[in-house]
C-alpha cells in the first residue's frame, strides 16, 4: 500500500477528514473531531497509528511483527502498524476497525448523522 492509497482509504470513510494539528508532515485522520488514524505519509517505512480494542491489540502484536504498541499514544488502545509488513487487505481491515471503533464511541445523535448522506 502506498502513502496515497493509505490516505485515500482513510478519507473514503463517511465524514472522514485529514488535519495537521501536530506538524505539516503528520496527517491526522478524524471522524467528527475524533482521531482514528495518524501517519507521517512521507516516512520510510510507512507506518500508521490505529485505534484497537485492548485485547485484540495484544493479540495482533503477538501475531504480527509489523504491529507494535502505539508510538506516542496510549499503548493499551493504539497500535503502530508498519504498512509494508502486512498484506494490504489486513491494513485496510485494521484502518476500518479503527474508524468503526471511534464511531461506536460517538454520541448516538452523531452516529445517526453519519448514516445520512
Amino acid at each position: 500500500m502506498t502513502p496515497k492509497e493509505l490516505r485515500d482509504f482513510c478519507l473514503s470513510f463517511n465524514a472522514a477528514v485529514e488535519e495537521f494539528p501536530f506538524t505539516p508532515e503528520t496527517s491526522v485522520f478524524k471522524v467528527l473531531g475524533k482521531m482514528f488514524a495518524l501517519s507521517a505519509l512521507d516516512a520510510e517505512p510507512l507506518k500508521v497509528n490505529l485505534k484497537c480494542e485492548p485485547e485484540l491489540a495484544v493479540r495482533l502484536r503477538a501475531e504480527h511483527e509489523a504491529i507494535e504498541p502505539g508510538w506516542h499514544m496510549n499503548k493499551r488502545h493504539w497500535n503502530t502498524v508498519t504498512v509494508g509488513g502486512l498484506p494490504d487487505a489486513i491494513v485496510r481491515e485494521l484502518v476500518e476497525d479503527s474508524y468503526d471503533l471511534v464511531v461506536a464511541g460517538l454520541p448516538r445523535a452523531e452516529r445517526l448523522r453519519l448514516d445520512r448522506p
